[in-house]
C-alpha cells in the first residue's frame, strides 16, 4: 500500500468541477511535484487534498482516509502552506511558527516549552536567525514565506503539501527551501507534495512528477530514471515545445535545464 494515495478526486467552485477524476499515489519518503500551466488546476486539487474545499473522491494517508478526520486531525497529519497565507495579524514570527503547534493543543492549553524551543530552531535552519521578534508583518514576501515553511515543519506532521512556496523567493532560496522538504523526509513515515511554478527546479529537486492539465492528470515523470525524450514529451504536454539539456555546475554536479522551442 502506498503512503499516500489520491482517488479520483473531483473539486471546483460554484458547482464547476476544475480538477475531475484525478488519482495518484506518493511513497514515504517521496518529494513528489506538481507541474501545469496557470489555471490547470493545481491549487484546487491540493485544497481538496488538504480538507479546505469540498470534493469527491478519498484521499488515504498511512491508511486512513482523511475525509473522516475533523479538521484538528487533519491538522495532526498534514503541514501545509498555501500559496497567499492570509495572516494580517501583528504577532511575532515565532508565534506565527507556533502556530504549526496548534492541532496538538487542548482547548485553553498553552503550548509546551519545547514547542518554542522547536520553533526557534526551524526558524535558524529557514534562514531567519535573530528575526524571532520580528513582526510578520514587516518580513517581506519571501521572509514570510519561509516563516511559513517553518510553521509547517515545525511540528511532526506525516506529510507535507506546499502550493508554489518558490513563487516569492529569489534564485537561491528556492533551491535553499527544497532542499530543506528533503531534508525534513529524511526522518520516516514522511512525505511531501509541491506544487511549483519553476520546473527546472521541480526537475533537479523532486523525485516524482505530477502532470496536470486542465484539471486532468496526463502522467508522471521520474526524474533520474526517466530519458531526457520521455521528460521532454512529458513536459510539452503542458508547456508547448520543449528541450531539455543536461549541463555541470562549477562543481561537475549535473542538472537539467528546460528550453523553449516555440516560437515567441
Amino acid at each position: 500500500m502506498s503512503f499516500f494515495t489520491a482517488q479520483d478526486i473531483c473539486a471546483g467552485y460554484g458547482g464547476k468541477n476544475i480538477v475531475s477524476h484525478c488519482s495518484f499515489s506518493i511513497e514515504e519518503g517521496c518529494l513528489t511535484g506538481l507541474l501545469g500551466a496557470n489555471g490547470s488546476g493545481k491549487t484546487t486539487l491540493i485544497k481538496a487534498i488538504c480538507g479546505s474545499l469540498p470534493h469527491k473522491g478519498t484521499c488515504t494517508l498511512e491508511g486512513q482516509m482523511l475525509e473522516r478526520l475533523s479538521p484538528k486531525a487533519l491538522g495532526r497529519r498534514i503541514g501545509y502552506v498555501p500559496q497567499k497565507s492570509g495572516l494580517e495579524l501583528d504577532i511575532s514570527a515565532l508565534d506565527t511558527v507556533m502556530m504549526g503547534f496548534h492541532a496538538d493543543l487542548g482547548l485553553l492549553e498553552g503550548p509546551a516549552p519545547g514547542m518554542k524551543k522547536r520553533a526557534a530552531e526551524i526558524l535558524d535552519l529557514v534562514g531567519l536567525e535573530g528575526r524571532q521578534e520580528d513582526n510578520y508583518r514587516t518580513l517581506s514576501r519571501g521572509q514570510q514565506q519561509l516563516c511559513l515553511l517553518a510553521r509547517a515543519m515545525a511540528a511532526d506532521r506525516r506529510m507535507l503539501i506546499l502550493d508554489e512556496p518558490e513563487s516569492a523567493l529569489d534564485f537561491p532560496l528556492r533551491r535553499r527551501m527544497l532542499a530543506l522538504v528533503k531534508r525534513w523526509l529524511g526522518e520516516p513515515g514522511r512525505c511531501a507534495l509541491v506544487s511549483l511554478h519553476d520546473p527546472a527546479l521541480a526537475l533537479n529537486h523532486c523525485h516524482r512528477l505530477l502532470l496536470i492539465r486542465e484539471g486532468s492528470l496526463l502522467g508522471v515523470l521520474k526524474p533520474g530514471e526517466d530519458d531526457l525524450q520521455t521528460i521532454e514529451a512529458g513536459l510539452s504536454q503542458i508547456y508547448g515545445p520543449v528541450s531539455l539539456q543536461e549541463v555541470s555546475n562549477g562543481r561537475g554536479e549535473k542538472q537539467l535545464v528546460m528550453l523553449w522551442e516555440g516560437q515567441e
